[in-house]
């Protein structure tokens, strides 16, 4: 019980019936209380109505009104749109006009610098989300059923736990619209019949984002789409969906719906009236665009530079496609707003915007995808509004992708003490004040991610041999089986990130964001070998970690100055020494 809680339960005994009535008609106390210290309350009301021999009336009244009250606290309902590789960092939000007015201005904007991924490939990242974990811990390392996509051992290890099964319980009535994980509903995966738990409404697409010609699992039924705007366009038809849903749901209890549209993955295919739109856009120049990939692993040493008109001709076009899509996921958190306004549940609603992870048009001569471990392809928009939530707030707290789920149950109200999740609420970071928001940071986090490859050469690229996987444009390849990597990403104290690949090389990389914003240098031979050590030593901690805090927050034995920095960048010496290093910048 509450501290709170505790103090509420001993003015009771002095406090007037009528007065305690009152104060239990306040929600958020009254969620303080557990059911058995209400009981006591209100046996308290008993022995009080005796000795000042209330009237039966009264007495009667009084219990009437306690069972009405205890019924007419709801919690808050909740939406999670999850867009499918929407970047921040070279512009993604920039279409999302009316998504930024009505969310980001009505709530809080994660600065881009704080909202991250931790891992930058559609279906593991999907699972974070759904289980608050990272990938070393549900398993699901790549896009592949080998990969654990969707596959046998997540459907029986990971889904039973994820946070919708959590919500459930908790008597909310459940929605799924659009893509789940890429692999959902093939033969390898239980087929279209497998419905996970958790899901009251299931609406979920087979396989990969697409716009037209696909098909979905109504609640484990396939039901086929064609080509007509009006009836198939997915990002629509979730759209339509949920507001059905929102019509049909009972109003005795909170809702949740996770909507997710294709937009902007490819094959970027806009409405027919946003299909002429941007027509002058062009991907940003600067940065790391068309720069070489020198001193980085072998993958990102391999393009041409500078990229060859066909590449830049391509990305270009892909660029500007992808905001074409993603015009109709603005109309989307338009219409729903509209919508949530319409039944009167706006005010009672937390709604959640992000990706599943960034994206890269032309950096380091890379022409188009995502699974690297720079910036662009692990930060993320996070835009949420709700019950609680000032508007117009833009936070700078670290934020992870595996935090929504805990952020959501928290709302919900579920222990999170009995919930085994990586992940942290970031809901006192929206709703406390300023001074109270620090308690909750975490000062580095793990960023991993399991490459994939072809057994056989790719036809198209024949001179390049197997074990390679996304060759394109002009046989730039993407991805190998030996782009496995894991980084320590620090923002507080130390702006650094430190990654190990898994590789004949034992490749390493290391970049002082503070002074490389872009990562253009790798710094690793500059840097003091007894720092490369300490973050060694912190990454195997990170990639061993189960659960929070041991994912991603000082060790209970870090000294409590400086405790982010002694953490993150001495914890050897501090064991050594019993205090922090007085030297000069380590960074150099």
């Amino acid at each position: 019980m509450t501290h709170r809680a505790s103090h509420f339960l001993k003015l009771s005994q002095f406090i007037p019936p009528f007065v305690l009535l009152f104060a239990t008609h306040n929600p958020r106390l009254l969620d303080t209380v557990s059911q058995a210290d209400r009981l006591r309350v209100w046996s308290g009301f008993v022995l009080m109505a005796s000795s000042r021999v209330v009237s039966t009336c009264l007495f009667v009244a009084l219990l009437t009104c306690t069972l009405r009250c205890s019924q007419c606290v709801k919690l808050s309902n909740i939406i999670l749109i999850l867009t499918d590789d929407q970047d921040v960092e070279m512009g993604g939000m920039m279409p999302m006009k009316k998504t930024k007015a009505l969310i980001g201005d009505a709530g809080v904007t994660f600065s881009n610098a704080v909202s991250f991924t931790a891992t930058p490939l559609c279906c593991p990242s999907r699972s974070s989300i759904l289980t608050g974990k990272y990938p070393h811990n549900h398993l699901v390392r790549n896009n592949s059923i080998s990969g654990n996509c969707s596959g046998t051992a997540w459907q029986k290890e990971a889904e039973p736990f994820a946070f919708p099964v959590y919500l459930n319980k908790m008597r909310y009535q459940t929605f799924y619209g659009g893509k789940y994980l890429n692999q959902y509903g093939s033969k390898d995966a239980g087929g279209v019949g497998h419905v996970p738990p958790g899901w009251d409404q299931w609406h979920a697409l087979l396989g990969n984002s697409k716009y037209y010609n696909y098909t979905l699992s109504v609640n484990g039924k396939e039901e086929k789409h064609g080509d007509n705007y009006e009836k198939d366009y997915l990002t629509d038809l979730v759209l339509n969906r949920s507001l059905h849903f929102l019509e049909e749901r009972s109003p005795n209890h909170p809702f949740f719906m996770m909507l997710c549209p294709p937009s902007p993955h490819s094959p970027w295919t806009a409405a027919p009236q946003y299909q002429q739109s941007f027509s002058d856009v062009k991907a940003p120049r600067n940065g790391s665009f068309n720069m070489p990939g020198k001193d980085k692993h072998w993958l990102l040493r391999q393009p041409a530079n500078p990229m060859p008109n066909s590449s830049v001709e391509y990305l270009d076009n892909a660029y500007r496609r992808r905001w074409q899509t993603l015009l109709s996921v603005d109309d989307m958190v338009e219409q729903l707003i509209k919508k949530l306004d319409s039944i009167k549940e706006l005010s009672n609603t937390y709604i959640f915007y992000t990706s599943d992870h960034g994206y890269h048009t032309g950096q380091f001569s890379l022409p188009i995808d995502k699974r690297q471990l720079y910036e662009f392809d692990i930060r993320i928009p996070l835009l949420v509004r709700g019950p609680g939530i000032k508007p117009k707030q833009t936070l700078q707290s670290p934020v992870l992708n595996i935090d929504l789920s805990m952020t959501i149950l928290d709302i919900a109200g579920v222990n999170l003490s009995t919930v085994n999740m990586d992940g942290q609420s970031f809901l006192p970071q929206m709703v406390s004040a300023p001074s109270l928001r620090n308690g909750t940071e975490r000062p580095f986090f793990l960023v991993e991610y399991t490459g994939e490859g072809h057994s056989s050469e790719d036809p198209s690229c024949p001179k390049l041999g197997p074990g390679l996987a996304e060759c394109f444009p002009d046989c730039v390849c993407e991805d190998a089986f030996n782009n496995t990597y894991a980084c320590v990403r620090a923002l507080k104290d130390a702006n650094l990130q430190y990654c190990e690949f898994a590789d004949n090389e034992s490749f390493v990389e290391v970049y002082n964001l503070t002074s490389d914003p872009h990562q253009l240098e790798n710094i690793v031979k500059k840097v003091d070998p007894t720092l490369l050590q300490i973050m060694n030593q912190r990454l195997i901690k990170l990639q061993s970690c189960t659960a929070s805090p041991s994912c991603g927050r000082c060790d209970e034995g870090d000294t409590p100055a400086h405790k982010s920095l002694t953490c993150l960048l001495y914890p050897l010496e501090y064991e050594l020494h019993g205090s922090v290093r007085e030297e000069t910048d380590p960074l150099g």
